[in-house]
């Protein structure tokens, strides 16, 4: 595979519908009042869920542009303290901030002025690809979780 065709499938595989649900789907049209319903027998919201992704996702973005990163603490740094969201306009910084740095992460593979094979330098030997890898498989698995979630809330609508 050539480093353009990796690349390419770097940018597709971080929004891509091919295998699940994409983000936008799982999280478009849920009624506000559902968003921090924890429905019987899961152990998140979707706020939960949705501010999961975005703090996980900015975090792994984070290590692999700021040479002086700062690792999280697990799992406090990772989850929101509550269940519901302050407001929509909370909910709606989390969904768009979450667009911005998978974009990020999009750009990121696309720089040919990165190899992203190179470890990154401040780190304990990962490369950008695996960190690109890990966001978007992350990201995969809980995205999975959000339409379970709205499957038990009654608000998903399959097809």
């Amino acid at each position: 595979m050539s480093d353009k065709a990796l690349r390419e499938q770097l940018h597709k595989m971080l929004a891509s519908e091919d295998a699940h649900v994409g983000f936008e789907r799982a999280i478009g049209d849920l009624p506000a009042e559902l968003r921090g319903k924890v429905p019987a027998g899961a152990p998140y919201s979707a706020w939960q869920l949705l501010e999961h992704l975005r703090l996980a996702q900015h975090d792994i973005l984070d290590f692999c542009r700021n040479p002086k990163y700062a690792e999280m603490k697990w799992p406090d740094d990772y989850w929101p303290k509550s269940a519901a969201p302050s407001s929509a306009t909370q909910w709606d910084e989390s969904v768009s901030r979450f667009l911005e740095d998978r974009k990020a992460f999009q750009d990121l593979a696309a720089d040919t002025k990165i190899d992203l094979f190179a470890k990154i330098p401040h780190g304990q030997g990962q490369t950008y690809l695996r960190e690109i890898l890990l966001a978007a498989d992350h990201a995969a698995y809980h995205i999975g979780e959000l339409v379970v979630v709205r499957r038990l809330l009654g608000a998903w609508k399959a097809g």
